[in-house]
């Protein structure tokens, strides 16, 4: 999928299209220009996306249709943001209108003319009106705001700088490409970066063992963490440590593995007793079991809070508010923040994954000699 902005073209012929392209098997749709302003302009490979249905707008242009190799349905929405404040109101609404008239995730792509935190403009203290606007909207409609790692700003203009370009997904697309990420192309000419999306899956090597908070929720865990302690004799600390994993990994799995699955057992059974008070039976031993089944559940849902808490190490957890796909969203996209793609060692920029590891073990193998 390609988007160009500003084609400042009042109609695309398909020759126009293919020059673009490089080969013919390509579909695409378009906004005309305004004279020579504005214009619009999506292209796509139709054997990777088939589209069904087209939205257009005087400022965005939306393609519904299905990814053919997950058969993932979901929507790309160009968009040409406004330059006033009532405008990009009635830009927002719009696209708020056609994300929930489509009903699949949503990829909202391109200038949105706006940026979300004083940090992403050059030389900005407090943030404008609009850009809290702009802040309250992408929070509303629950939306991510997918990092940008390899720069600071996306567009410029003698001494300005501001991030104005921008991807923003829903929560669905983010669950089906885990790994999704952008980076920024070169300007050239233009006064706008290009962004490129990346979907591709990048091997992170052994995951490191992580202690997590709600092991402490369970009334087993610190007795076998001290059982298997003392069996471990006078061996070396760290020796001691390392052998811990081992059983703390079979106890999570026994006692952790799928929380989802041991939620909606317990969501199930507290039902199936709803439903027997229904229908008139109801005693002693029926409310103590539903006491008992709420008591678990409750306990169940601290614990997996507490776990993409820790996860995510979200400020905004502090209230425990109980929307974990959040959590679960911002702990990815920590990781993806996280991640090295790239390293310049030795003056030169690596990207094989294999030599930039060999370089990390090397630094600090040196570093703590």
């Amino acid at each position: 999928m390609l988007g160009l902005i500003e084609t400042k073209r009042e109609a695309i012929s398909k020759l126009d299209v293919i020059r673009i392209w490089g080969y013919s098997t390509v579909r695409w749709e378009y906004v005309e220009s305004r004279g020579a302003s504005g214009g619009l302009l999506l292209m796509w490979d139709e054997a990777i996306f088939k589209s069904r249905n087209c939205y257009k707008g005087e400022r965005w242009l939306c393609v519904e249709g299905v990814l053919m190799k997950s058969n993932f349905n979901c929507a790309f929405c160009l968009v040409y943001g406004a330059f006033g404040r009532e405008e990009k109101r009635v830009v927002w609404e719009e696209l708020s209108y056609i994300v929930g008239l489509c009903q699949v995730p949503f990829c909202l792509f391109g200038d949105f003319n706006e940026i979300l935190h004083s940090e992403e403009r050059k030389g900005a203290t407090n943030p404008p009106a609009s850009s809290e606007e702009f802040r309250d909207w992408v929070h509303d409609m629950q939306l991510v705001d997918l990092p940008l790692n390899d720069r600071k700003f996306t567009w410029f203009r003698g001494r300005s700088c501001s991030r104005i370009d921008r991807v923003l997904l829903n929560i669905e697309w983010i669950e089906q490409f885990p790994d999704i990420r952008i980076k920024g192309g070169p300007r050239g000419l233009s006064d706008h970066c290009p962004l490129i999306v990346e979907a591709s899956r990048v091997s992170r090597g052994p995951r490191p063992f992580r202690s997590l908070d709600s092991w402490f929720t369970h009334e087993g865990f610190l007795r076998l963490v001290r059982d298997e302690w003392r069996n471990l004799g006078d061996a070396h600390f760290t020796s001691k440590l390392k052998a811990l994993t081992i059983p703390l990994r079979k106890w999570h799995r026994d006692n952790f593995g799928d929380m989802n699955r041991r939620l909606l057992l317990l969501e199930e059974e507290i039902k199936k007793v709803d439903n027997q008070v229904s229908n008139g039976t109801y005693d002693g031993t029926t409310e103590a079991r539903r006491k008992a089944l709420v008591s678990f559940c409750e306990k169940w849902y601290v614990r997996k809070e507490l776990h993409w808490k820790q996860m995510s190490r979200s400020q905004h957890a502090r209230n425990m508010d109980r929307n974990t796909r959040f959590f679960h969203n911002i702990a990815s996209a920590r990781s993806r923040n996280n991640r090295i793609d790239v390293l310049r060692i030795h003056g030169r920029i690596v990207r094989n994954q294999a030599r930039v590891k060999a370089a990390i073990i090397g630094f600090y193998k040196d570093l703590y000699r």
